[in-house]
């Protein structure tokens, strides 16, 4: 019977499904993969446009219960609320309300699918958005206002925040943080008593390259997100990798 690498699961939306592209040099899926080669397996279930709703819906289609056979999921990291976090506009129909958001999240990472596996949990906050620059794009695009706010999109971070504290054993990744102060730091001529970047009122600073159509991130932007995640990855134990190491296989080699 072959012997199946745990894995290290990326359960979420478009966040996640274009962390594994290479953008500016760097690559989010990538780098986690060599952080965790010889040990796991990195499994991407990023799916573009979907909110809790429809990841609850699909969660026993993803999540195959373990099995000798079958790879166990010693790490899941959860990546939702970007389009939980949609304007109820005509024009689109992603958005959930926060108090559902909150629910949904809550019956995803309790769900009996997941928690066969027994797996280490890291619930990541949604990053900021660009008001400024989603306004462009989306009015280009003919919505008759953004679909997305600043201030709401941060209420649905907060909203993630507070479920990680509410549920044991469950580590946060606080993106949004960890993006907005990655965003300050280079925004040289940042006004700490003004709006903060990317409100309407304000500017975009650095989430100009951080968060270029306003959403999805760069390049750089998936490194500050590797940073905050691989903490959080083993260690592993030396010498006991799926399969052995060639030292082991060939004794005697220099």
């Amino acid at each position: 019977m072959a012997k199946p690498y745990n894995q290290v699961v990326l359960f979420g939306d478009s966040l996640f499904q274009q962390s594994s592209a290479v953008q500016d040099g760097f690559s989010f899926q990538g780098a986690l993969q060599d952080h965790c080669i010889r040990y796991l397996d990195v499994v991407n279930r990023g799916f573009s446009g979907w909110n809790t709703k429809n990841a609850l819906e699909y969660l026993p289609q993803i999540f195959l219960p373990p099995s000798p056979s079958n790879p166990k999921i010693e790490y899941l990291l959860v990546l939702l609320g970007a389009n939980d976090a949609c304007l109820p506009v005509p024009t689109n129909t992603q958005g959930v309300p926060i108090d559902q958001y909150k629910d949904n999240l809550t019956k995803i990472l309790n769900h009996d699918c997941i928690k066969a596996h027994n797996p280490k949990i890291l619930l990541v906050t949604p990053p900021p958005i660009d008001e400024i620059r989603i306004t462009e794009l989306d009015l280009a695009a003919g919505h008759a206002q953004a679909v997305r706010q600043a201030v709401v999109s941060a209420s649905f971070s907060e909203t993630a925040r507070k479920v990680a504290a509410e549920i044991p054993g469950i580590v946060l990744i606080d993106l949004q943080k960890a993006i907005l102060d990655k965003a300050v730091s280079l925004t040289t001529d940042f006004d700490a008593g003004g709006p903060p970047l990317g409100y309407p009122e304000g500017k975009r600073g650095a989430l100009e390259q951080l968060l270029p159509d306003g959403l999805h991130m760069s390049g750089e932007a998936y490194k500050v997100f590797f940073d905050i995640v691989k903490p959080h990855i083993g260690p592993f134990p030396e010498g006991q990798t799926v399969f052995p190491e060639w030292r082991v296989l060939n004794p005697g080699t220099l």
